[in-house]
C-alpha cells in the first residue's frame, strides 16, 4: 500500500480527501500546514506528498522548497493541490521543483489519475536505473548509436534558425558552417546549370538532417538551399558535430551511409526507420505506465507530456511530434496537459 502525505489546512477539504485516498487503497498522513507536514515528510517517508498553496505557518511554496534540499525528502514526488490558477502561481510551483498541480474543485479522478502517474514515473525510473546498473550496455544512455539519437541531441542542443518561404538558408559556395535538422517547413536544394536553368538537387521534410557537405569539415556548400514553405530549422556547427562524432563512434555507421548514399528511396527508408524507433519507443513506454497503473481495462489511461519523455528518454519537441502522429492514427485524445489512451490495442500493435 502506498502512503500520500496530504498537507491541507481545511478540514473539511482535508477530511473528504482523506478519504478518497484511502477509498483508492492508499494511506494516508494529513497535515493541517507546511510546517507540519515538513515534520511528518521526514519522519514517514511517504510515497508522495499533496500539498495546499496557501496555508498558515508555512505555505506550500516553503514547503516544496525545504523538502527539495533535504537529503531525505528531495525526491518525493510533489502535487501542488490549490484554487490559485493564474499562470504565473503554477509556474512559480513548477519551476520549484512541484511535478504537478490540481486546482479546486477537482474530481476524485483526477486527483488519483496525477497520484497514479506520479508514482508510475517514480517505479519506472528506479527499475530503469537499477537495469543500467545490473548491465554496462545501458549504462550509458548518453551514447549516441543511431540516427534517432542523432536527432533528439540537435533537439535539445541546436541553435534555432526560422526562414520564410524562398528565403535562401545557403548558396553555393558558402561554407557549411551548420548541419541543420528540419522541425517543421521544408527545403528545396539546388543548382544552376551553365544556361542558368535550375536542376533540384534534394527536396527535404520534417525531422530531415541537411547540408551535410562534410561533417567534419568547413568546406563550401556544392549547391544552394531555400525554404519552400516557413521552416524552423536546428542547426549543430561543424566543429561541434566533429567532436560528437570523436565521442560517438558507433553513429559513425549511419554517418557513413548518409555521406555515400544518393540513391533518395534508401535515404526516405533509412530515416522512416529512424523515425519508427521513436514511435516503438513512445508506444511501449506508455504500455509500461498503464501497467504501472492498473487501471480497469476499460478506463482511459492519462499521461503528462513530461512524465513520458523522461522515462522514454526523448526529447520533448521528438516526443510531441510522435504524439500528434498517434493523435491522427485515433490511438490517443489530448486532454489539457496530458493525453489519454483510447485505442491500446492499436497501440500495442506498434511495438
Amino acid at each position: 500500500m502506498k502512503t500520500v502525505l496530504l498537507i491541507e489546512d481545511d478540514v473539511v477539504l482535508r477530511k473528504n480527501t482523506a478519504e478518497l485516498l484511502e477509498l483508492a487503497n492508499y494511506k494516508v498522513i494529513k497535515a493541517s500546514n507546511g510546517k507540519t507536514g515538513i515534520t511528518l515528510a521526514k519522519k514517514h517517508q511517504p510515497d508522495i506528498i499533496v500539498c495546499d498553496i496557501m496555508m498558515p505557518e508555512l505555505d506550500g511554496y516553503s514547503a516544496l522548497e525545504k523538502l527539495s534540499k533535504n537529503k531525505a525528502t528531495k525526491y518525493i514526488p510533489f502535487i501542488f493541490l490549490s484554487a490559485k490558477t493564474e499562470r504565473n502561481d503554477v509556474r512559480k510551483g513548477m519551476n520549484l521543483g512541484a511535478d504537478d498541480y490540481i486546482t479546486k474543485p477537482f474530481t476524485e479522478d483526477d486527483l488519483i489519475c496525477a497520484i497514479e502517474s506520479r508514482l508510475a514515473k517514480v517505479s519506472l525510473l528506479k527499475e530503469l536505473h537499477q537495469s543500467q546498473e545490473k548491465d554496462p550496455v545501458l549504462r550509458d544512455r548518453n551514447e549516441i548509436m543511431t540516427l534517432n539519437d542523432l536527432k533528439n541531441f540537435f533537439d535539445d542542443h541546436g541553435n534555432p534558425f526560422s526562414f520564410n518561404t524562398e528565403d535562401v538558408i545557403y548558396r553555393e559556395g558558402d561554407h557549411s558552417n551548420f548541419i541543420y535538422l528540419i522541425t517543421t517547413g521544408a527545403v528545396k536544394c539546388y543548382k544552376i546549370d551553365d544556361k542558368g536553368k535550375e536542376l533540384v538537387t534534394a527536396l527535404y521534410k520534417e525531422d530531415d538532417l541537411f547540408g551535410y557537405t562534410s561533417f567534419t569539415q568547413n568546406t563550401p556548400h556544392k549547391e544552394t538551399a531555400t525554404a519552400l514553405a516557413k521552416t524552423k530549422l536546428l542547426g549543430i556547427s561543424i566543429i561541434d558535430f566533429n567532436n560528437l562524432l570523436s565521442k560517438n563512434h558507433k553513429v559513425l555507421f549511419e554517418i557513413i551511409d548518409l555521406l555515400t548514399d544518393d540513391l533518395s528511396v534508401v535515404k526516405e527508408q533509412l530515416l522512416q526507420m529512424a523515425y519508427g524507433t521513436v514511435n516503438k519507443k513512445t508506444a511501449a513506454t506508455i504500455l509500461k505506465f498503464a501497467e504501472k497503473i492498473n487501471r480497469k481495462p476499460d478506463d482511459p489511461i492519462k499521461i503528462s507530456r513530461n512524465d513520458l519523455a523522461s522515462v522514454a528518454g526523448i526529447a520533448p519537441e521528438t516526443l510531441i511530434r510522435t504524439l500528434t502522429e498517434f493523435k491522427k492514427q485515433g490511438i490517443i485524445k489530448a486532454e489539457g496537459r496530458n493525453f489519454k489512451v483510447v485505442n491500446i490495442q492499436k497501440l500495442k500493435s506498434l511495438i
